[in-house]
């Protein structure tokens, strides 16, 4: 990485990692604001229609494979020579065979060398994406805080990412640490390789904090249901509120993300889970998370037949019941009505969309909206 040349001086461009590692410097243990977006090639990337995909996807990465063939061929190649080298072909995000094949052809240093470069120093994201699949293919343990930092602009890089990681010995934990730190499609894509990966060390953290509340988490909620075993973990021990906010978190999703992942219809425990979910949220003291969550399943309960929420006719109105006589509570519904005061969007989209439907206390003025 010693080839720094027009890198870092005073009037040059921003490399992405630089971009990336100073935000994070700002808060270290948060997401990046806006996944780090305007990058610093913004202007030329918005400028131009970049390249299209094939419409063959089995030739998607011939083009870049090419240009790496050729680089990695000649034995004085300077890795600061495919720096601007792949503006005219299509880039994918993911990983790609086609350049995972290039990386394997040349000599593992020099292609270990040239990839290291292009993600420490590389000033636009298309060399830099190549960049990250290369290390994908054949980086070490030591690249790992380099990936984990270019993850960090997870839109675009958190597929390679994950998948460089889900090779490495030491991937759980860099996972682990990039899942902590990304949100949106960048969650997704993390999510995913820990839940591909089982590991029995992820776990707790996949019971606790998978979900974050993002539309998004509906392509993985019900992955970590399944991969944590979620029923027996709540049948094993009493579950802490952080776990049970996370569980409903997890059951809010799953009841409304058809076409995305598995739904409550198709986990074969959704009855067990809800019912363990009614019981120990029940003993907690209300939050408006807490009221939102409940009333959402409340109203999937309600509006929808009891195959949908996976259950019995029987359990369904079992269900029920328990949840609207939690949301009726005295401390509950002043909770509601609190955070209305406080114009929370969750609160003020219950009370137009949902509540009336259910008739709750805390919303007993509102007239249901003319499309319910």
């Amino acid at each position: 990485m010693s080839e720094t040349t027009g890198t870092g001086l005073s009037g040059s461009p921003t490399s992405l990692f630089d971009h990336a590692l100073q935000l994070h410097q700002l808060a270290p243990g948060e997401p990046l604001p806006r996944d780090g977006e305007p990058y610093p090639d913004d202007e030329l990337h918005r400028c131009r229609r970049g390249p299209e995909a094939p419409e063959d996807r089995h030739s998607v990465g011939k083009d870049v494979a090419l240009i790496l063939d050729r680089h990695f061929a000649r034995a004085s190649a300077l890795p600061s020579e495919l720096a601007n080298a792949f503006h005219n072909v299509y880039v994918p995000i993911h990983h790609n065979e086609h350049i995972a094949a290039a990386a394997e052809r040349a000599a593992r240093e020099s292609v270990r060398r040239t990839a290291r470069w292009l993600v420490r120093y590389g000033t636009d994201r298309c060399a830099v994406t190549v960049g990250l699949a290369l290390l994908a293919a054949v980086g070490t343990v030591d690249d790992i805080p380099l990936i984990q930092t270019i993850g960090l602009l997870s839109d675009r890089f958190g597929p390679l990412a994950a998948h460089a990681f889900e090779r490495q010995t030491e991937g759980v934990e860099a996972l682990l640490w990039l899942a902590e730190r990304v949100t949106g499609w960048g969650r997704v894509y993390v999510v995913e390789a820990l839940c591909r990966l089982d590991d029995p060390a992820a776990r707790p953290w996949l019971l606790r904090r998978a979900c974050d509340g993002d539309f998004l988490n509906g392509y993985f909620a019900g992955k970590v249901a399944t991969v944590t075993q979620l029923h027996e973990a709540l049948a094993d021990f009493d579950p802490d509120s952080e776990m049970v906010d996370h569980v409903g978190r997890l059951l809010h999703q799953m009841s409304d993300c058809g076409g995305m992942g598995l739904t409550l219809a198709h986990y074969p425990h959704a009855a067990v889970v809800l019912e363990a979910h009614a019981r120990h949220v029940g003993l907690l003291a209300p939050t408006i998370e807490r009221y939102f969550t409940i009333a959402v399943l409340t109203q999937h309960l309600t509006t929808e037949p009891s195959e949908a929420a996976g259950c019995t006719a029987a359990q369904q109105q079992a269900l029920r019941a328990a949840y609207l006589e939690l949301l009726d509570r005295e401390e509950w519904t002043q909770a509601a009505r609190a955070g209305l005061a406080e114009d929370d969007n969750r609160m003020r989209w219950l009370a137009d969309h949902r509540a009336p439907q259910l008739r709750l206390r805390a919303f007993p003025d509102r007239e249901p909206d003319s499309e319910e």
